[in-house]
């Protein structure tokens, strides 16, 4: 598909609505110790924002690392604006609108296969984070679900995983060549990330964890008080559900499991409503908003970026 022929205009209404439900929700919900709005607006509201921009920045650095590989060199500045421009189209199904970072530059633009191959490497690195942040959560569930046998449980499903890995890398090396033949952007996602491993993993790790650190600020500041990795490992599993419902930025299956999750943890159903809210719009309407701002100096003002 084109840059020309993504759906915008489905895109505009994804985010239309959704800003207008966050606003009603924002309004209409309070946390207890400070209202939503309140809280956004407060001093507390711009260290986590700068905790959730930290988490852009280094992602974009990250970015910039695996576009240099493909010989694509742009300065720390330019290269942090193009990437947060990507975030106008993270409202996508499985986000896939980003793909149009590498394909819309002006100079130099990727090919479709090589923006595909950096796409999957970002959502593969932040894949394998992420669950690693879920560990204190799923260890969590498991005692919760069974306290005598939590450990005997979290041991038999890391031996299944194991197990499962091996299996599939053993046995599978069909599949994996037929994968690789018919999508051969997937060999160059993992080259990306073959490529200074330690390098990717610990920006993406502390990106994560930035905001991972920004929820549980949310948290205390609307008075449901959880410990640090509890709080970052909720919202890192909450994140790996929504990205599995595959829907517009993971839209209603993040927000779902985060609610539910933070219920368990003692929440009332208000202050569930309001931290997911909140958390929302600091982790995604917050890149969406950079993104729009992003994108249009780089359209109108330095020609960075076209469509055509």
């Amino acid at each position: 598909m084109t840059p020309s022929r993504w759906p915008v205009k489905a895109l505009l209404v994804v985010l239309a609505v959704s800003v207008v439900a966050y606003g009603l929700i924002l309004q209409l919900w309070g946390g207890g110790a400070q209202t939503p709005l309140a809280l956004l607006w407060s001093w507390n509201g711009l260290v986590m924002a700068a905790l959730c921009g930290a988490n852009f920045v280094l992602r974009g650095l990250r970015w910039r690392l695996w576009m240099a590989q493909l010989d694509r060199h742009f300065s720390l500045p330019v290269a942090l604006r193009l990437y947060v421009a990507g975030y106008t189209f993270t409202p996508t199904p499985g986000n896939v609108g980003e793909v149009l970072r590498g394909v819309t530059l002006a100079r130099q633009p990727l090919t479709l296969a090589q923006s595909l191959s950096i796409f999957g490497a970002e959502r593969l690195a932040d894949l394998v984070c992420l669950l690693l942040l879920c560990l204190p959560a799923l260890a969590w569930l498991l005692h919760a679900w069974s306290p005598q046998w939590a450990l005997w449980l979290a041991i038999a499903l890391g031996a299944l995983g194991l197990i499962g890995a091996y299996g599939i890398w053993r046995w599978a090396k069909p599949l994996r060549a037929g994968l690789l033949k018919r999508f051969p952007w997937l060999n160059d996602a993992w080259n990306c990330l073959a490529k200074r491993p330690l390098e990717w993993f610990l920006l993406t790790f502390f990106a994560w964890l930035a905001q991972g650190v920004a929820v549980w600020l949310v948290c205390n500041a609307l008075a449901l008080y959880l410990p640090l990795l509890l709080a970052s490992s909720i919202y890192a599993l909450a994140m790996v559900a929504g990205a599995l419902s595959t829907l517009p930025a993971g839209l209603g299956g993040m927000e779902a499991t985060q609610g539910a999750l933070l219920i368990a943890q003692g929440a009332t159903v208000a202050q569930a409503i309001a931290i997911t809210a909140v958390t929302r719009v600091l982790t995604l309407w917050l890149a969406v908003s950079l993104g729009v701002a992003a994108l249009f100096y780089s359209v109108v003002v330095s020609k960075d970026i076209q469509f055509s």
